[in-house]
This record gives structure tokens, sequence and C-alpha cells, in this order.
């Protein structure tokens, strides 16, 4: 009978340690944790501090419905048009992309834009990553004549917000050029 507890012990003890989530002995549980950790970190991180639009100035146009952007070599953040175009689509508006010069013909409403991008090393990574720091957005008709623009400042203390995705950041600023209203 002695030996039967002692067997039964040892089996629920080889058990036990042999368990990664269950397991006092091994340090793969902390690692797990530390690990879940970093990624709701990232996670808030990406979605901290919602951006504000500033600088609004909308003339009171009819809406827009389609628009051109004119692409901009200078502002080189590889998720800045396809956020813009999402947005965009969010408020019902069409668009397509041409290189400055082109697409003249085709286009009764421009959408210019210039962006200022910083890189840094986001938090619990290692490497650094570009980060979309202002930005500044205006709607032309094809003949020049402006009829809104809008634009994004990071924080100055360059806070959580600084890592929030490229799209959190520039949506309140195409709602804004596209309805007039900064929220």
């Amino acid at each position: 009978m002695r030996l039967r507890t002692i067997l039964t012990t040892t089996l629920m003890w080889t058990a036990a340690a042999g368990l990664a989530g269950c397991s006092a002995l091994s340090p793969v549980p902390a690692w797990e944790l530390l690990k879940g950790a970093g990624t709701a970190t990232s996670t808030v991180l990406a979605t901290a501090a919602p951006a504000k639009a500033s600088n609004t100035v909308h003339h009171g146009d009819a809406p827009v419905r389609t628009l051109c952007i004119e692409f901009n070599r200078n502002a080189p953040l590889e998720d800045l048009v396809p956020a813009m175009q999402a947005e965009l689509k969010g408020q019902g508006v069409d668009s397509r992309v041409y290189e400055p010069g082109t697409g003249l013909q085709q286009c009764g409403v421009w959408l210019r834009y210039v962006a200022t991008i910083e890189w840094g090393v986001p938090p619990m990574a290692s490497g650094y990553r570009a980060n979309l720091s202002a930005a500044s957005l205006s709607l032309h008709r094809a003949d020049g004549t402006l009829l809104s623009t809008s634009s994004y400042v990071a924080e100055e203390n360059f806070g959580l917000a600084r890592w929030a995705g490229t799209r959190n950041k520039i949506a309140p600023v195409v709602k804004a050029l596209i309805t007039g209203f900064q929220s």
C-alpha cells in the first residue's frame, strides 16, 4: 500500500512538471507570461491616445466623391497612402494615386500631402521603425483652387501615441479634410 502511494505521488509530480502552463518548476511559464505582456503592451501602444486633426480649413464646397492622390516621394512611409485611401473609402470617397504631373485630365479634385517621418525604437522592440510625426493634407481643384486642408502633429511629449499606427494617426485628418469637422 505504501509503495502504491509513493508511485501515485511520483506520477502526479512528474505529470505536473511536464505540463507547460502548470509547472512551478519550469521557467517556461514565466517566459510565456513575459511574451504575453509584451504583446499586450504592443497592442496598447498601437492604438494608444487617439490622434486629432488640427488647423482644418474647409471652404464648404459640395462633398467630394472621387479624387486623385498626388504621390509624394519625399514622404517615404510605406503605409501612408494605403492608410489615406482606406480612410477616404470609409468616408465614401473613391481615390486613385498618380505620380506628380500625370493624370491631370482624369481628375477634378486632387489630394496633396506632405509628411514628416521620425525613426525610433518602440518599447519591447529591438530595431528602429519609422513613424509618422506630422502630416498636412490639402484638397485642390484641377485649376489649383484650395477646397480644404487639415493637419496632424504628434504630441510634443511623444507619449504612447508616437507608436500608434499610421492609419490611426491619419484617420481624423482625412475625416476633417472631407467633412470640415475636427474630432
